[in-house]
């Protein structure tokens, strides 16, 4: 993940999502190409941004990033209330889900999308294709 202030960014995920940061190498000229983060069982990969190499953040580069990473929460509602104070924007409601999640995303300060997600009960799959074809107009 290519971020303007990777050492910035790896204190917003250690803070909000309680990542783990394991490496970490800074180049001669003070910027950081490799920032390794434990969160979760994966392992995120932070650098900061090198325009010169057409590395930039999605906010950098004009273009919001295009996939959401999804993490699952024993307290979502805690870690959205974080998240938001710490900087991040609301991109879709927190809300219970008819596929038995409570999920939401955010935008965070660097311009990635996150679901944030909490297990609240079992659901099959015929009712998890039926709940989709309903709230997507296929029903």
């Amino acid at each position: 993940m290519i971020v303007a202030g990777a050492d910035r960014a790896s204190a917003w995920y250690r803070d909000v999502f309680g990542a783990a940061e394991h490496d970490r190498i800074t180049l001669p000229d003070g910027r950081l190409i490799h920032v390794e983060l434990h969160l979760d069982g994966s392992v995120l990969m932070l650098a900061d941004e090198f325009p010169e190499h057409g590395a930039v953040e999605p906010a950098s580069g004009g273009f919001s990033s295009a996939v959401a990473f999804y993490l699952d929460c024993a307290d979502v509602d805690a870690v959205w209330r974080k998240a938001l104070a710490a900087g991040a924007t609301e991109h879709r409601p927190l809300m219970d889900t008819p596929f038995g999640e409570r999920d939401g995303q955010i935008i965070d300060p660097f311009g990635y999308r996150w679901g944030l997600t909490q297990h609240l009960r079992d659901v099959s799959h015929d009712e998890m294709a039926r709940a989709a074809a309903q709230m997507f107009g296929q029903a």
